[in-house]
């Protein structure tokens, strides 16, 4: 039975996979995708919470908070990555083509997601009146994932909790 369910969510996952990056490339939204994705680069993050560490009266929470969040999640991360070993889909599929180059070999779950929602979380419990626009960037970060063909939906919503959960923790420590 259990067995039964795991299959039915991984097709489930699939086929929303493909119905995702068909409708992307029906739209001609891969390169904008690329340009979202391109923001969840960590150095963006870094310009963010220096700047505002010396220009903001909380800039210093700000920076904490974004620092011990990341370091739960990073281990996490790693631990999940290099354990689970799910494929991305573009190596799953037979020719599939992506023009897009990952930075790792697997993708449960994704690190860019992960990281996005981080930043957006940090930003509700900082300066909750931003909180709907940075978890709308954080949203379009990991759905540009799917897009570009690196990433499973269930690889983001993995991402999704690892990132808000990063920040639920590290909220103890502050």
């Amino acid at each position: 039975m259990a067995k039964d369910v795991t299959l039915s969510i991984a097709n489930l996952d699939k086929q929303l996979f493909c119905h995702i990056l068909t409708f992307c490339r029906d739209h001609k939204i891969t390169d904008f995708a690329k340009k979202v994705s391109a923001t969840g680069d960590g150095h963006c993050y870094v310009y963010m919470a220096v700047g505002l560490l010396f220009l903001h009266p909380q800039g210093s929470h700000f920076f904490n908070l974004m620092l011990v969040s990341y370091v739960i999640e990073l281990p996490l991360y790693l631990l999940l990555k290099n354990s689970i070993r799910r494929t991305r889909p573009c190596a799953a599929f037979a020719g599939f083509e992506s023009d897009f180059q990952p930075s790792d070999k697997f993708s449960l779950p994704s690190g860019h997601t992960a990281a996005a929602f981080i930043m957006a979380s940090v930003v509700m419990t900082t300066f909750p009146i931003l909180a709907p626009i940075a978890f709308a960037w954080a949203g379009f970060i990991g759905l540009s994932r799917i897009a570009l063909g690196v990433h499973y939906p269930l690889d983001i919503l993995a991402g999704m909790g690892l990132g808000i959960g990063a920040v639920t923790l590290a909220e103890q420590f502050i």
